[in-house]
């Protein structure tokens, strides 16, 4: 512990008197008030819980309304947490807009600094969603983490497959599907006979018997049927705490708050009738209709797991961005703007690890195979400046209807590729027109006989 160095400048107006600061750490927080309320200003305190309670206990002693922190990883949460619990306005500062000045790379000057920026107001907060919807986003998360380790165990089972070569993932979509998973629990069950095994066949599958029996004759050597085993009991597993995890968010989503107090009208059709893969077992798209008064899945590329995680990293009213320019911004999928003596330098986007940002460019990548309209735009835009930017573009197209639908209540309707075409032709023609003005020419159509020769 040693008392701060870092004095107030007196040509900035301090806004924020009861501002304070704690510099995040693994295993130590040091924390900074007002030199003014007390002789030692800059403390360190431990990570254990009782240490931030009394962090939280010394900070009210100084009279602090406002507490800055700067951290990695996920070591903020608790201090968080429990600094909310006694009733601070706390603040997660992202450490690129607090870049300490050069010569005061420590732990005690970087605390001081940050509370002499947040006293004169210069730090802007990172979103915190509210305390319903953050909870939602960590069973997603969970589910997520879930469906990967499921997903691996897919695999070993796959591989144990090829050891013993049956060549069941060839003849079959997915060994996970209703034809694969009966076959597979046959043979951990004992079978070994092929006309058996081929007659579990489903009958939505495309191959045939007599090719599902030919892939299945193999070697069925005991080290391998045990691995095979062994994965399946662990798939299984993964299963079950899937379901568990699903019915934790069901009853997450139904205690969120109801935006729409008057009567909703009925669910309109889905687009598509396919279940996706790894969707969670209870109605989605009903339940969020319930909660937000309408209907995201009727954005073209928002399906119903990819509506579920934008809810839950970015909010079910979107409020804490005032304009669909702000919201863009925040994804890093709005152009840059980057300028110096009147010139623009660079316009590339800023890289970002938001999963929300993650979430639009897959869906941007999904649509662009489409026949609509944001398909149309995503393959023009390809064709003209390269895929990365396209799918860049189209993001943030959906982020704007995304942003639009939760805001404002939207109902996006497709006009599709074709009236998405003629009205893009109908632009470039005007342009081309006015062009020709310019220079004193008008343009007329071509005779049908021009156009032959």
């Amino acid at each position: 512990m040693m008392k701060s160095t870092t004095s107030d400048k007196p040509g900035l107006k301090m806004v924020n008197p009861g501002a304070a600061a704690v510099d995040i750490g693994s295993t130590m927080h040091m924390a900074a008030v007002n030199p003014d309320s007390d002789d030692m200003p800059v403390r360190a305190f431990g990570t254990f819980t009782q240490d931030l309670h009394n962090l939280a206990k010394w900070f009210q002693s100084c009279g602090v309304t406002s507490v800055a922190m700067e951290s990695t990883g996920v070591y903020w949460i608790p201090a968080f947490e429990i600094l909310e619990q006694h009733g601070f306005e706390v603040i997660l500062v992202n450490a690129r807009y607090a870049k300490n000045v050069p010569g005061r790379k420590t732990d005690v000057s970087d605390a001081g600094w940050l509370r002499q920026l947040h006293s004169y107001g210069l730090l802007r907060g990172s979103f915190r969603p509210t305390a319903e919807i953050a909870t939602l986003r960590a069973y997603l998360r969970q589910r997520e983490r879930l469906v990967e380790y499921a997903a691996a165990h897919i695999q070993h089972m796959q591989k144990a497959l090829m050891e013993m070569n049956l060549q069941l993932h060839h003849v079959v979509s997915d060994i996970t599907g209703a034809t694969g998973m009966r076959i597979i629990r046959a043979i951990v069950a004992g079978e070994r006979d092929p006309d058996v095994l081929a007659s579990l066949r489903d009958v939505r599958c495309h191959s045939s018997v007599e090719i599902i029996r030919a892939s299945l004759v193999g070697n069925y050597r005991d080290e391998h049927v045990f691995a095979l085993i062994q994965s399946l009991e662990l798939y299984d597993f993964y299963q079950d705490k899937l379901l568990e995890c699903d019915r934790k968010l069901e009853a997450t989503i139904s205690d969120l708050t109801v935006r729409a107090e008057e009567q909703l009208p009925p669910l309109p059709s889905a687009r598509t009738r396919t279940k996706q893969v790894n969707a969670p077992s209870f109605d989605v798209r009903a339940a969020l209709y319930g909660v937000l008064g309408i209907d995201l899945t009727q954005i073209h590329g928002l399906g119903l797991s990819l509506a579920l995680k934008l809810i839950g990293e970015c909010g079910s009213d979107l409020q804490a961005w005032p304009s669909a320019k702000h919201f863009t911004s925040w994804l890093c999928l709005a152009p840059g703007n980057k300028v110096s003596g009147g010139k623009l330098l660079s316009s590339r986007t800023r890289r970002s690890s938001s999963r929300a940002a993650a979430l639009l460019r897959l869906a941007a990548v999904t649509i662009g195979r489409s026949d609509t309209a944001l398909g149309a735009f995503y393959r023009r835009l390809a064709a003209r400046i390269g895929k990365q930017k396209a799918v860049t573009a189209t993001a943030r197209k959906i982020a704007v209807l995304f942003y639009n639908t939760l805001r404002f209540g939207m109902i996006y309707r497709d006009p599709g590729a074709t009236a998405y075409d003629e009205r893009h032709r109908g632009r470039v023609l005007a342009s081309l027109q006015r062009r020709a003005k310019t220079l004193g020419y008008s343009l007329a159509p071509m005779r049908d006989a021009e156009c032959v020769s």
